[in-house]
């Protein structure tokens, strides 16, 4: 049982929530992921109460989330790990605009059209996709990123779920989260590996939950996206009736 009940009595709350295996189940074809309809009924629930602030938090580009979420305002979108808010991306300056130039033109060399690998342009950076390639394709793709342009200087590389994500410059969700919260108390829950820089970094009356298996500094852990569906209508419910 997690207790929801110094979120409920907050004076500012902040959800903050990842996409892909924690408001909707992975599928083959990123393009398809949709969140649970019971997520997007909570989420719009929490959007409406008072003093409650709702936020996707995603390494997707943030048109590609907003396109794959259907959330707008109320609710903030956040892509490329933070990097990309909704109200336009941070700006890069000539020397970063040219280290990205560099960077696709690396690993469109290294991809060389590979079946089933998936380049995602970001407007800081390049995710590599390899869910959808067999596992000796998919193995030889990330081992040359590795060795060849994420090991170059000024190249941030965090490693996922069968994505390798190559930025130009730093930014976990864990650094974003930090200049967005503010003062108020957190609730943050995500699946993969990247999401475990805001696990590590939430201060006492936060809550963090881990979805799925896998090892986490998240106190709290539920199942799968229809467990956390669950839990965030439970918040939702227990905050409106603290809020009255």
């Amino acid at each position: 049982m997690i207790d929801l009940s110094g979120l409920a009595a907050a004076t500012e709350l902040l959800v903050a929530l990842d996409f892909d295996g924690t408001l909707a189940p992975i599928v083959p074809v990123p393009a398809d992921a949709r969140a649970l309809p019971e997520a997007v009924t909570a989420i719009n629930g929490l959007a409406g109460l008072p003093s409650t602030t709702v936020i996707l938090m995603s390494g997707r580009a943030v048109a590609d989330l907003g396109a794959v979420s259907g959330f707008g305002p109320p609710v903030r979108l956040f892509g490329s790990h933070g990097l990309e808010p909704d109200d336009g991306p941070v700006p890069l300056d000539d020397e970063q605009r040219e280290r990205l130039d560099r960077l696709n033109a690396q690993v469109d060399a290294l991809v060389d059209g590979a079946e089933g690998v998936r380049i995602e342009r970001k407007p800081a950076g390049v995710a590599v996709h390899v869910r959808g390639a067999a596992p000796e394709i998919g193995a030889r793709v990330l081992n040359a990123l590795r060795a060849g342009p994420a090991a170059a200087e000024g190249i941030v590389s965090t490693p996922g779920k069968a994505v390798l994500d190559l930025a130009i410059t730093e930014m976990t969700k864990g650094v974003a989260l930090d200049r967005i919260r503010g003062d108020a108390a957190v609730f943050f829950a995500g699946d993969d590996v990247t999401d475990e820089s805001v696990f590590t970094r939430l201060k006492p009356g936060d809550v963090g939950v881990k979805v799925g298996d896998g090892d986490t500094a998240a106190a709290h852990r539920v199942p799968d996206p229809a467990a956390l569906a669950a839990l965030l209508e439970e918040l939702g419910a227990t905050r409106g009736r603290a809020r009255k």
